[in-house]
C-alpha cells in the first residue's frame, strides 16, 4: 500500500510526524511525503525536529501572498506530484489551505483521501476563517475520516458521513507533545527562564505551590500566542490592551512569541515592545515552546494547537476567541472562551491566577484530546482498509 502524506504548516508537520514516522516503519506500506512548505521556516525545524526528510517539497511560501495564490501554486505543483506517485491513499491533516487544495486533488485523480483531525467544527463559516469552511469540504471528499473525539465523530455523522467511514483515533498532536517533552529543553528556554525569575525545578508542583505563597512566591508564567485572521485589527490590539494590564500586576511575567505575519507584528511591537513584564520573542521552534508551556502558569491563545496541548500539562487555557472548534476543553473544565474584548481578558486572567480553588479545577481536569497513541490508530484503520477495500 502506497501512502502520500501531504501537509505544509508547523501545526500540519506536528500533529502529521508521528504517523509520517510510524508508516515510514509499518511493513506493507511504502510511505512518501509531500511538504507545500505554506510556513517554510517553522514547518523546516520541525522536520529537523521529527526527522522526516521529505520526498517532494514543493517550496510554495512567498512573502505577501494571498490565498488564491497559495491555492493556485498548490494546484499546480501537488498534482504533478500525484500523478508521479499514483499513491493508494493520500492524507492531509486538519483545515489549512494546503489540506482544502489536496483533497480536492486527489477526489479529481480519484485516489482516497483520509482527513487526520476529521469533523472539527464551530458552525460559523467565518469564525475561524478561512479554516471551517475548509474542514467542512474536506469531510465531503473524504474517504475516511480521522475523528479525534466523540464529538467530532458526532459532527461528522449528523453530516451524513457513515459511520464505517470514521475512526476515533485521539489527536495525533498528543502524541507529539509526549515524544517532544520527554527531550532536554533547550538552553535558550532555561536562560530566560532564568532570567525572568521562573522556577525551573518541578513545574507542576510549583504552578499549586505559588498559588499559596503570594508573599515568597517566584514570578509566574504566562504564555501568549495570537494570531489568527479573524483577531486581525482590533481584536489583537484588545489583546494586546489587556497583556499591558496583566503585566502591572508585577507577579507575571509574559513571553509572547510574536507570529511573523505583518499584521500581527506591526500592532503587537507598537503597543508591548518595550513594556515591563512582557518578553516579546521572535516564533519558537517546536521544542523550546513545548518546554516554556510546561513551565507557564497559565496561557493566553487563540492556537487550536495549544488547546489540546496545555492539559496534557495540567495547565489552563483562555481561548482568545469568540468560538472554539473543541469545545470538549471547555466541557472539561480545562479551556474557557473569553474572547477579544481587553476587560474580559483581564478578569478571566485574574481570576484564575488569583482565585486557588479556580485554577486548582482547571488545571486538574482531564485532557479529553487523546492518550499519545493516535498514529497507531491510524496506522491500524488503513492496514485494515488495505484488507478490506471498499
Amino acid at each position: 500500500m502506497k501512502i502520500l502524506s501531504v501537509f505544509g504548516t508547523r501545526p500540519e508537520a506536528v500533529k502529521m510526524a508521528p504517523i509520517v514516522r510510524l508508516l515510514a516503519k509499518t511493513p506493507g506500506i511504502e510511505s512518501r511525503v509531500c511538504v507545500t512548505a505554506q510556513h517554510r521556516q517553522m514547518l523546516d525545524q520541525v522536520l529537523d525536529l521529527f526527522q522526516i526528510h521529505p520526498d517532494y517539497d514543493l517550496d510554495l511560501m512567498r512573502e505577501g501572498q494571498s490565498l488564491a495564490q497559495l491555492t493556485a501554486g498548490i494546484f499546480l505543483r501537488l498534482d504533478p506530484v500525484l500523478e508521479e506517485v499514483q499513491p493508494d491513499w493520500v492524507l492531509a491533516v486538519g483545515d489549512t489551505t494546503t489540506v482544502v487544495t489536496t483533497c480536492q486533488l486527489a477526489f479529481y485523480r480519484r485516489i482516497k483521501f483520509g482527513h487526520v483531525e476529521a469533523g472539527l467544527r464551530t458552525h460559523n463559516k467565518w469564525h475561524p476563517f478561512p479554516e471551517e469552511i475548509n474542514r467542512r469540504l474536506a469531510t465531503t471528499m473524504a474517504d475516511l475520516h480521522f475523528a479525534p473525539t466523540e464529538w467530532s465523530k458526532n459532527n461528522l455523522l449528523h453530516e451524513g458521513v457513515e459511520e464505517k467511514d470514521i475512526v476515533v483515533t485521539g489527536n495525533p498532536v498528543i502524541d507529539a507533545l509526549k515524544y517532544v517533552a520527554a527531550q532536554p529543553a533547550s538552553p535558550l528556554v532555561i536562560e530566560l527562564l532564568e532570567r525572568l525569575g521562573i522556577e525551573t525545578e518541578n513545574p507542576t508542583t510549583m504552578r499549586l505551590a505559588t498559588m499559596r505563597t503570594a508573599a515568597t512566591r517566584p514570578k509566574r508564567l504566562i504564555l501568549v500566542t495570537a494570531h489568527r485572521r479573524e483577531n486581525f485589527g482590533q481584536p489583537i490590539e484588545n489583546i494586546c490592551h489587556a497583556l499591558r494590564e496583566l503585566a502591572e500586576r508585577g507577579d507575571v511575567e509574559i513571553v509572547y512569541p510574536v507570529h511573523l505575519n505583518p499584521n500581527v507584528q506591526e500592532p503587537v511591537y507598537r503597543l508591548l515592545d518595550g513594556v515591563k513584564g512582557i518578553t516579546l520573542l521572535p516564533p519558537l521552534d517546536y521544542l523550546p515552546l513545548v518546554h516554556l508551556m510546561k513551565h507557564a502558569t497559565l496561557i493566553l491563545t487563540d492556537s487550536g494547537g495549544l488547546q489540546e496541548e496545555a492539559p496534557t500539562f495540567g495547565i489552563p487555557v483562555l481561548v482568545l476567541r469568540q468560538t472554539t472548534e473543541r469545545p470538549e476543553g471547555v466541557e472539561a473544565g480545562t479551556l474557557r472562551l473569553v474572547g477579544t474584548e481587553t476587560r474580559r481578558i483581564v478578569q478571566e486572567a485574574t481570576r484564575v491566577l488569583d482565585d486557588e480553588s479556580e485554577y486548582v479545577k482547571m488545571a486538574k481536569a482531564s485532557n479529553p484530546y487523546g492518550d499519545g497513541h493516535a498514529a497507531e490508530r491510524i496506522v491500524e484503520a488503513l492496514l485494515q482498509r488495505a484488507e478490506s477495500p471498499f
